[in-house]
């Protein structure tokens, strides 16, 4: 069941693309009911599939999902069978394969990237970042999540995550340190440090998450062993600049690694809908 949020959602992505009407649709679409297909084309773990149903409702048409939302399937795979309007079905059909294509291409990415890690650490999480399409985290950070990764915090209001700019607008990490002591005491700390003794710093003081932003995989190695020698039960976090093509590299220097790209530069997953 989606959310009253949600639909208006949908009702938005409809409108968008329908504007004041299917011109194409209402000219060469006889009114009458039939059905269509949706295929994978790509290997992929498809994810949208709920969202895409909604869309397909909202038009008089029933969508049956062939798959789980977070499916690992082959190119050529039939995931979703459509009854109902033929109009509102061809009116439908590139609002829910455009949601379908763009979270399934997140949930691939993470799950690629995971897989790497897996082969160095069994328990290395691949997470999201703030570097979403305005207007569609929500769905990003599901997808994120039906790959199997972390969706990290959703807005600036969930977690403290103290950056760069922060300490540098404070005086030091020393001053942001002790500014955390005013914090409410189940709010999350992150801090991101750049330095052995930036890391050292937010560790003894009491850093639930330490971040290393930027760094090598070997001066990541370098913070990581530093971090765990002082509190095992620190996380401890990779970010900045990291691909699917050096994502192993920080796979045994880090408990999370974070990757703005699955979500800023993914590749969409190509989705076919054909009516029967």
């Amino acid at each position: 069941m989606n959310s009253k949020s949600e639909q208006d959602d949908f009702d938005r992505f409809l409108a968008e693309d329908i504007g004041s009407g299917d011109i194409t649709t209402a000219t060469f679409v006889p009114d009458i009911d039939g059905s269509a297909v949706i295929t994978c084309e790509d290997d992929a773990v498809v994810s949208g599939l709920e969202e895409a149903t909604a869309i397909f409702s909202k038009l008089g048409v029933k969508a049956e999902q062939l798959v789980d939302d977070g499916t690992l399937v082959c190119a050529g795979t039939q995931i979703m069978r459509l009854i109902g309007p033929l109009r509102g079905i061809t009116t439908a059909e590139r609002t829910a394969l455009n949601i379908m294509m763009r979270m399934s291409g997140i949930s691939t990415a993470v799950y690629d990237a995971t897989m790497l890690c897996r082969k160095h650490d069994a328990n290395v999480k691949i997470a999201g970042t703030r570097k979403t399409t305005p207007g569609f985290r929500k769905y990003e950070k599901k997808a994120i999540v039906l790959g199997g990764g972390d969706p990290h915090r959703f807005g600036l209001d969930d977690l403290v995550l103290v950056k760069d700019n922060h300490i540098q607008a404070l005086g030091g990490i020393e001053a942001v340190m002790e500014k955390t002591l005013d914090l409410p005491y189940s709010m999350g700390v992150e801090v991101e440090v750049e330095t052995l003794h930036d890391a050292e710093v937010a560790a003894k003081c009491g850093a639930d998450i330490i971040m290393m932003d930027n760094r090598t995989p070997e001066e990541a190695a370098e913070i990581y062993r530093l971090v765990k020698s002082i509190n095992p039960d620190i996380m401890v976090e990779a970010s900045g600049r990291i691909t699917i093509d050096n994502v192993a590299d920080y796979a045994r220097v880090a408990d999370r690694i974070s990757m703005g790209s699955i979500t800023h530069s993914v590749k969409a997953i190509h989705f076919s809908l054909s009516v029967e």
